[in-house]
């Protein structure tokens, strides 16, 4: 019976991504980003969050309410929704504070993925002044906090931490 029950979620689990192969791979790089930018966020020591190599950049606390803010302002447009706009990055400073922010940000986004079929991410919206496929502002979503992590990568590697997607993994189990 467990067996059965088991092939059955499998299958279950497997059937979304073959119905909707766009989507699925578009949520499963968000998975990872969004993984990642929870790891560094929280990896990162309250004392650095104010860091900024140059005066001209944000802070790294500064990039976490910005990749909070940026969940809203691309995840609205698809869910047809008014931008909640929270100001993350300009009203919030502490480290508690910014990665609650941030993981608000993604459980708003989470909303936009957890939704999207491949029939849905052709239906155009406007996106920055311009028709989009719903999928297209998801894609730029992802691309925009992968480009926000990559900051968050040299800031760490400027203060000797490793950063998640640089981190080795468990060994491999030993033969026996």
């Amino acid at each position: 019976m467990r067996t059965l029950l088991i092939c059955f979620l499998a299958t279950a689990a497997v059937a979304p991504a073959q119905d909707n192969p766009l989507s699925t791979w578009n949520k499963v790089a968000y998975t990872r980003v969004k993984d990642i930018l929870l790891r560094s966020a929280e990896k990162v020591p309250e004392e650095s969050y104010s860091f900024k190599p140059t005066d001209s950049v944000r802070s790294f606390g500064q990039l976490v309410g910005h990749a909070a803010d940026a969940q809203y302002l691309f995840c609205s447009v698809v869910l047809g929704e008014k931008n909640p706009a929270p100001k993350i990055e300009q009203t919030k400073t502490s480290k508690a504070d910014l990665i609650a922010g941030l993981k608000d940000g993604f459980a708003y986004c989470d909303k936009a993925y957890d939704g999207m079929t491949d029939a849905a991410a052709t239906q155009t919206v406007k996106f920055f002044g311009g028709d989009t496929p719903k999928l297209g502002v998801l894609t730029v979503n992802n691309m925009h906090n992968m480009e926000h992590y990559g900051n968050m990568v040299t800031y760490m590697r400027m203060k000797n931490i490793v950063p998640p997607s640089s981190e080795q993994g468990p060994p491999p189990p030993a033969k026996k």
